[in-house]
């Protein structure tokens, strides 16, 4: 049997469905719950599945409830703040105050104060319950380490949720939390937000600060959303969008707020469909994914779009990912002074060909990108947004690359997932939406990527096939479901 259509996945007798971050923000500031209600049902689940998902590194309970407290004061005084009182999960690779950042590695200073991200994030009123799982250095398409162990998917526990922000994605998809920031530097976030069945948002560049790096990973890294819509993504990013004088990206600043831009419709678009990668060779798309990509543009083609065929030129866009990319792994172990003894031997290998590649090859890299990016922009010529599968295959089994060296693991990555890193070398906004589920009852995901600074286009072309398609499926309760496995999280979904 074919992947089956959105639709059909969203309309599915065993989906279940649960408030959102949007939904959680009208419940509290109707008195329908205190903050310590929801903080308290979310800390309860997130430790229930500790031993099914293992998506939390830290789980801040203390903090979280005495956050909680004073968030129901300040919403009793009618403060305004967006998000006040809901809680929320970060990746942990980014800084909250008082706790280390080892970004699935072992070491990590404390942070003295939280990462400009996290402050606006608080400042809205957000509640962080925990810091979730990512591989070591970000490096891989699944979570997994040997000091953290594996991180597991919500649909199906043998299968990774994917990396690098695969804890905030089994998080969110699990029902622990409404929403997640993670971080995207080749994928990470929109890859786990497909395997998952998420919502993930990669910004433009700069969109969210990076602070206290004035860049992430050599330019190539950002914040972002994962939640279960559109409109949570839209909001998340409302929230914690803006720069520091001492960012090196600045966007210009949106037109409108981003919630309004998830809100409307996006009018008729021009739509590229493309099954074409950067490294210049067709990928093996497994014929599930390919059926559910074509399945959405027929949907989007009934929505009134135009679907065209128009591939992006990539050019050489592959060998300079990987210059700045594992450069950016050396700066990063060199400047969080981790010890290399305790590393993968595949994160060693990344460091060391990293330090090769840093002076003239990185220089170089980074040279390429405007030519880069007016060639791959000129699709921008024949369409409005570009349409491709988020991943070329579904999500690895967990231990399918255990023990496997840095050459092994990076090409089965590259033919897994080689259609999002591109737009991390433009710095231009992507976002992975629901396309289906496969016959094994794992989702597939769509990418939509976009022109410069035009996050607006794709929350709304987002937005508005979600709308038609009356939501996205969470995970299966119980035992319904298309793959019968007893170590599946039963997600209960509501307040307890």
């Amino acid at each position: 049997m074919s992947g089956r259509t959105i639709g059909l996945a969203a309309k599915a007798a065993e989906a279940t469905t649960a408030p959102g971050l949007r939904a959680l923000t009208l419940m509290l500031r109707a008195g329908e719950a205190s903050s310590r209600e929801l903080v308290e049902a979310s800390l309860e689940r997130a430790e229930a599945a500790q031993s099914t998902l293992n998506a939390f590194r830290v789980i801040r309970a203390e903090e979280a409830l005495a956050e909680a407290d004073e968030a129901d004061r300040r919403l009793d005084a009618d403060d305004g703040a967006p998000l006040l009182g809901v809680p929320v999960a970060i990746k942990d690779d980014v800084d909250l105050a008082g706790h280390t950042s080892p970004f699935g590695c072992g070491g990590g200073r404390r942070a003295v104060r939280d990462a400009e991200a996290v402050r606006r994030l608080r400042q809205a009123g957000a509640i962080v319950i925990g810091k979730t799982h990512a591989p070591e250095v970000g490096l891989w398409h699944f979570t997994e380490t040997p000091l953290h162990g594996a991180t597991r998917n919500p649909w199906n526990t043998d299968h990774t949720p994917g990396g690098s922000s695969g804890g905030a994605a089994a998080a969110v998809a699990a029902g622990v939390v409404p929403a997640a920031v993670g971080s995207d530097g080749a994928g990470s976030i929109r890859i786990p937000a497909a395997w998952t069945g998420l919502v993930g948002l990669k910004p433009q560049r700069g969109r969210v600060s990076t602070w206290p790096d004035p860049e992430a990973f050599n330019g190539l890294s950002c914040y972002g959303p994962l939640t279960r819509s559109a409109a949570d993504a839209a909001l998340l990013l409302d929230a914690i969008h803006g720069n520091v004088p001492a960012d090196l990206h600045k966007p210009q600043p949106p037109r409108e707020p981003f919630s309004e831009a998830a809100a409307r419709e996006p009018g008729r678009l021009r739509i590229a469909v493309s099954f074409a990668t950067p490294f210049g060779v067709p990928a093996k798309v497994d014929a599930e994914h390919r059926a559910a990509i074509e399945s959405l543009a027929e949907r989007l083609d009934d929505l009134g779009h135009e679907i065209v065929r128009a591939d992006p030129d990539y050019g050489m866009v592959g060998p300079t990912i990987v210059a700045r990319g594992e450069a950016a792994v050396e700066e990063w172990l060199c400047a969080h002074g981790e010890d290399r003894a305790t590393l993968e031997p595949r994160t060693r290998a990344a460091a060391r060909i990293g330090r090769a590649l840093q002076g003239l090859p990185l220089h170089l890299a980074r040279a390429a990108e405007p030519s880069l990016r007016r060639r791959i922009g000129r699709v921008f010529e024949r369409c409005d947004v570009v349409l491709t599968p988020t991943t070329a295959k579904p999500p690895p089994r967990i231990g399918a690359l255990e023990g496997r060296g840095y050459w092994k693991t990076g090409n089965t990555a590259g033919a897994t997932c080689p259609f999002a890193f591109a737009w991390n070398v433009t710095g231009w906004p992507g976002i992975s939406v629901p396309a289906g589920l496969s016959a094994a009852g794992l989702p597939i995901g769509a990418q939509l990527l976009g022109r410069e600074n035009d996050e607006a286009t794709l929350l709304s072309l987002a937005g508005s096939l979600e709308r038609a398609e009356g939501g996205w499926p969470l995970p299966p309760t119980g035992q319904s479901g298309a793959t019968a496995n007893d170590r599946r999280l039963c997600w209960t979904g509501g307040l307890r």
